[in-house]
């Protein structure tokens, strides 16, 4: 039995501008971008078919008249510049793998691709790492481990790193190390006004916006991160898949949500079709021993799963679960909550609705997805650290439908917005929360920024008030008088 497992994607760090310089209804090479290409570095090159760049979701995806290949910092820099002064429309990628619905950049931008600053670097103690803008997390991963060394990162190869962070940054080493975004150390960002600066805890106020909120203040183009040294030989996990069928599924959450998850532990679920069968399928982690980690698992193992291909895995194959997920281009218009408990009532409900959209022909790549962490080291930080607004939440949960035939997209969309629903009505919070990497791209901003969702408004005001960066969950600029939190005063 085969079962394609998938891994949320989210890795942009998105710009947008007012844009003209258009021919035809596009930029052409007569057009004036043509002298961009001398005042590029080098290594650097324009192409003028957009649709080389294939994304990870063609569903709204952006459809540049140009793509700008950078092969440094400084020619983000130069394209940010030059762009601002033709006023043409631009955005700033790197695994071209977020799929939020408000990436608009129309047909005459420029898209600025960052594939080229992949470096990885650790200093002499490694317990600190240098990660260029277009960094992908296999990239980092493999690097880290050559080095005998560990980062937090997520879970998909195929997605940026610094992007994945940015948002918040969930992985599985979380439990010990915190979020991404509490392992940073200093970002290197070209903002509004076209400077590369170095961004450090000691500039307070963007350093709390930029981790949260980044893209709507400017491109990262590098960060420095905390490390853990450590031997390859220690560098392992017990891992794999435990397959259920949908019978099994309401002792299946409920096992979830009674788990206590140590620092060492994580756990996903999966819906997925495997031999034209919807299945239930859960994936374990644990950093440690295989033993130790049968026994904390024990509530799930009980129940009897139809396969287990757990074993012990090597850091650097961790995520080789999730290598069909980054399968690029399809229609996968996506829909996530989050949540403090995992009720089987709740979860029976989207199996049903899972099992129906999926009865559609040419679907059959669909999943829905849970994760979940051990959160206490995450929860150490105050929420008022930085801009991403929920470690309270217990729970994030997605549902990507995936399919190549547009006339399904009001389908998918209907399905995708009924799930939601599903898990925001039952969940008995206050407040509708999605995680930003994770959300569709419709939800008001205070479900993606949460309580902070006022200050950064006022914080786009100071910083981008021409409103340069309005992408990725875009924030409107708004001046107001508010309350600093201590940690910014």
């Amino acid at each position: 039995m085969q079962v394609l497992i998938y891994a949320v994607l989210s890795a942009l760090v998105p710009t947008f501008v007012v844009g003209s310089c258009i021919s035809a209804g596009s930029i052409s090479e007569t057009c004036s971008i043509t002298d961009l290409k001398p005042i590029l570095s080098k290594g650097a090159s324009i192409s003028y078919n957009g649709s080389s760049d294939l994304r990870w979701s063609e569903f709204h995806a952006p459809t540049p008249a140009a793509v700008v290949y950078v092969a440094t910092e400084n020619d983000i820099v130069t394209v940010i510049k030059y762009c601002n002064a033709k006023n043409i429309s631009f955005l700033a990628q790197n695994g071209g793998s977020g799929w939020s619905s408000s990436l608009n950049l129309g047909p005459n931008g420029v898209i600025i691709n960052m594939r080229a600053l992949n470096q990885v670097s650790f200093n002499s103690a490694r317990d600190q790492a240098t990660i260029g803008g277009g960094t992908l997390i296999s990239e980092a991963i493999q690097a880290a481990y050559a080095n005998n060394a560990q980062l937090t990162t997520g879970n998909c190869n195929c997605v940026g790193v610094l992007g994945a962070i940015l948002g918040g940054g969930y992985g599985n080493l979380m439990g010990l190390n915190g979020f991404g975004v509490d392992t940073l150390l200093s970002l290197n960002y070209v903002g509004p006004d076209g400077k590369l600066t170095t961004v450090t805890p000691n500039d307070k106020v963007l350093w709390w916006a930029l981790r949260g909120a980044g893209p709507n203040f400017g491109v990262v183009t590098s960060a420095v991160v905390k490390s853990n040294p450590v031997p390859q030989a220690n560098n392992t996990a017990w891992l794999g898949q435990l397959i259920y069928s949908g019978d099994q599924l309401d002792r299946v959450v409920s096992a979830i949500n009674n788990l206590k998850l140590e620092p060492e532990m994580n756990v996903f679920l999966y819906f997925a079709i495997s031999e034209s069968k919807p299945v239930v399928l859960i994936t374990p982690f644990y950093y440690g021993d295989e033993a130790t980690a049968r026994r904390k698992f024990a509530s799930l193992l009980d129940i009897g799963p139809l396969m287990d291909t757990t074993a012990i895995v090597p850091q650097n194959h961790w995520n080789d679960g999730a290598a069909k997920s980054c399968i690029r281009g399809g229609r996968k218009p996506a829909y996530s909550a989050g949540m403090h408990h995992m009720l089987p009532a709740v979860w029976r409900a989207v199996w049903i609705e899972f099992v129906n959209f999926t009865s559609n022909p040419g679907t059959d790549q669909s999943i829905v997805l849970m994760e979940a962490y051990s959160l206490g080291k995450g929860r150490s930080v105050p929420d008022s650290a930085c801009a991403f607004p929920f470690r309270q939440v217990t729970f994030n949960a997605v549902a990507i439908p995936w399919y190549y035939n547009a006339r399904l997209d009001p389908v998918a969309e209907a399905y995708g917005r009924r799930v939601r629903d599903i898990w925001w009505t039952n969940d008995n919070t206050t407040a509708n929360t999605s995680y930003i990497n994770f959300a569709h791209g419709d939800e008001n901003l205070d479900v993606v920024y949460g309580q902070h969702t006022q200050m950064l408004q006022a914080l786009k005001a100071k910083y981008d008030p021409k409103n340069l960066f309005n992408h990725w969950f875009p924030l409107t600029p708004r001046p107001q008088t508010v309350t600093l939190p201590l940690e910014l005063e």
